[in-house]
């Protein structure tokens, strides 16, 4: 790395900076040393036609959370609860990509991405969940949408992010009622309707099995439910949760195939989490816990979308507590996908603590009747990022998108997350030297890179994420963008892994 030139007086420039003798750029084109090593990636590694891009989402990133019209959503409910957020640090102004989206879709360009995944605020276009729309909100998302197509940046648009308008779970519980999955449907429907002649990548919901378990089993997020909470119960509703998100997202996509793609030639998906679970041990049963991990974390979600049942591990262990589809939920929900996303981050060891059989059940959690561990023999899986729950492990890319391909038939991919945090307190000047940051990315990606080659139908990566933003409970603690924001002003500053991505990604480059 010592031909690196990056004093901060540089690096506060966007695109341009060089260095005074001859940059690691010019050398590099004399056939010098790269400026930053992209260990033989490039574009022409990948595919033709595979896309990159970055990712965020609308509460992260937007601000403006309760003004131009936006109703609020549950999480303008939870920030306010004291103590519940780092800091008690809200999203009302967040990173105000509400009038600096130019900016934002510039550096995008500057950097070589193609595509950006952003969300919708449901609560910004029917600030009561239905009925009224907010023409300020669709107007603002028309702007960002036309914006990004003016640049050449393709849109991914999803339609929910752990934001419920507030006023639906005020209504009837939100999640917890089977009346969401009309309500959803319709919100997604003026979607495709308003949006669908420029956009052709929509996705129904991120991460729903992260809404279910934190959200109902846990509470640790927005609604904030569960059995020790002030109200829920940990043993029945997240089951309940991801069933009507599981018939939100199927009446959404048939809306879509019934009604709108076949004119706006577009695709839909859905986006789901995978952390990859491996065996602590070659024991049969440290085998099997990690195996029902995955089958209660991807399979709860993936297992009915592809075989339209929920995984067998899941209705013996959970039995009468797990939701049934009907007949005619099931030819629904049965191939409801055009494609997969896929976030993933980290990998942890899995196995089995010999429990004894629990008399009542207690919890979604429990249920996995499995045990984490970050080291074996005393050596740690990873090193590990900022955020507690995420080691660095560029194998578990490899085995989660493999166990994809092999488990639910080889469905198209798209990588939709994937990235790590830095503290929310390191100054500028340590913050654009993100050097774990580009071994990180360089790791995973390679990792992805052979998981493709073995076969694996992958079209696509974003790289989470393009900006420091709210990051839910850690409010401004944490810093997973490739571009730093000053929260005090909130001026942009590409880091080093912004470069390595413009070098990675430059359409001359061939590796």
């Amino acid at each position: 790395m010592r031909d690196l030139c990056f004093p901060l007086v540089l690096l506060v420039l966007l695109v341009g900076a060089r260095c005074p003798a001859a940059t690691g750029e010019e050398k590099a084109a004399k056939g010098g040393k790269p400026w930053l090593d992209t260990g033989g990636l490039s574009r022409g590694a990948f595919p033709a036609g595979f896309t990159f891009g970055t990712a965020a989402s609308a509460y992260q990133v937007e601000g403006m959370a309760l003004q131009d019209g936006r109703g609020p959503s549950i999480w303008d409910a939870f920030v306010k609860i004291p103590g519940e957020i780092a800091n008690n640090a809200t999203a009302d102004v967040s990173v105000d990509e509400y009038h600096r989206y130019k900016e934002d879709v510039d550096i995008m360009k500057k950097m070589n991405f193609d595509a950006y995944r952003f969300s919708i605020s449901w609560s910004r276009i029917f600030p009561e969940g239905e009925g009224r729309v907010n023409w300020k909100g669709v107007a603002y998302y028309n702007r960002l949408i036309n914006y990004m197509l003016l640049r050449g940046i393709t849109p991914y648009a999803n339609l929910y992010h752990y934001d419920l308008p507030e006023a639906l779970e005020k209504k009837y519980n939100g999640l917890l009622s089977r009346r969401i999955v009309d309500a959803y449907a319709n919100y997604a429907e003026f979607c495709f309707k308003t949006f669908g002649d420029r956009v052709k990548n929509w996705m129904t919901f991120n991460e729903p099995r992260v809404v279910a378990a934190l959200g109902y089993d846990d509470g640790k997020f927005a609604p904030g439910r569960c059995t020790n909470c002030s109200a829920g119960n940990s043993a029945t509703e997240p089951y309940i949760v991801a069933h009507n998100m599981i018939l939100s997202h199927a009446a959404a996509v048939k809306r879509y195939r019934d009604k709108y793609q076949a004119k706006q030639k577009g695709r839909i998906g859905i986006l789901l989490d995978f952390v990859w679970y491996e065996p602590l041990t070659d024991s049969k049963d440290d085998q099997d816990a990690a195996q029902r991990s995955r089958d209660f974390h991807l399979g709860w979600f993936l297992h009915p979308i592809i075989y339209g049942e929920y995984p067998k591990s899941m209705q013996e262990i959970v039995q009468a507590r797990l939701p049934k589809f009907t007949e005619e939920e099931i030819k629904m929900v049965k191939g409801s996908i055009d494609y997969v996303g896929i976030n993933q981050y980290t990998a942890y060891y899995m196995f089995d603590p010999h429990l004894p059989k629990q008399e009542k059940p207690t919890r979604y959690q429990s249920d996995w009747n499995a045990g984490f561990a970050f080291e074996r023999n005393g050596v740690p899986i990873g090193p590990r990022a900022h955020s507690e729950w995420l080691y660095i492990v560029p194998w578990g890319m490899y085995k989660a998108v493999t166990y994809v391909k092999e488990h639910y038939g080889n469905p198209t991919v798209i990588l939709s997350e994937n990235g790590m945090d830095d503290p929310g307190n390191v100054t500028l000047r340590q913050g654009l030297h993100d050097t774990t940051r580009i071994n990180y990315y360089r790791s995973y990606i390679t990792e992805l890179k052979k998981a493709i080659d073995d076969g694996a139908t992958v079209i696509g990566y974003f790289a989470w994420s393009l900006l420091d933003n709210f990051e839910w409970k850690s409010g401004y603690t944490s810093r997973f963008g490739i571009v730093y924001v000053d929260y005090k002003n909130l001026r942009r500053y590409a880091k080093m892994s912004a470069y390595w991505f413009k070098q990675m990604l430059d359409r001359g480059k061939r590796n």
